[in-house]
C-alpha cells in the first residue's frame, strides 16, 4: 500500500509549479482541473481544483484550508530541498532545524493555497 494524498486547490497549474519547484518532482498529468505529481516514477501528491467535477467529500473552499493536516515529505537530499525552497522564495514557517525526537532535520512551509508542508531528511540526519 502507498499513500496518494489529494488536496483541493483553487489553481491546479500554479500549485503544480510550486510543488515541482519546491519538491523537485514532475507533473504526471497536467491541466487546469487535476494533476498528479511524480517523483522517480511514484505519485506523491494529487492536486484537484475545488469546483472541478462533482466530489461531495472533497471539502469546502470557504473553510480553513488544511486545519489539522500536514503534507509531510521525506527526502535523502535535505540540503538540496532547502536550496530549492530558497530559490522558489517559498513561505517558511520554521527554518531548517533538528527534530531530536524524530532524529532528522525538518523545514516547515506554507504552500500558496495555505496548506502546511514539511520536508524532512532521513532518520539520523542531524548534522547541521
Amino acid at each position: 500500500m502507498q499513500a496518494q494524498p489529494l488536496i483541493a486547490v483553487s489553481d491546479v497549474e500554479a500549485s503544480s509549479r510550486w510543488y515541482q519547484n519546491v519538491l523537485g518532482c514532475k507533473s504526471g498529468h497536467g491541466g487546469p482541473d487535476y494533476d498528479q505529481l511524480m517523483f522517480e516514477g511514484h505519485m506523491i501528491l494529487q492536486l484537484h481544483r475545488w469546483d472541478a467535477h462533482h466530489h461531495p467529500h472533497i471539502g469546502k473552499p470557504d473553510v480553513a484550508i488544511g486545519n489539522g493536516a500536514l503534507l509531510w515529505f521525506w527526502t535523502d537530499e535535505f540540503d538540496d530541498a532547502v536550496d530549492r525552497i530558497t530559490a522558489a522564495n517559498a513561505t517558511v514557517l520554521e527554518e531548517p532545524h533538528e527534530n531530536r525526537n524524530a532524529q532528522h532535520r525538518e523545514i516547515w512551509l506554507r504552500d500558496p493555497e495555505g496548506y502546511v508542508v514539511v520536508i524532512a531528511g532521513p532518520y539520523g540526519d542531524v548534522g547541521m
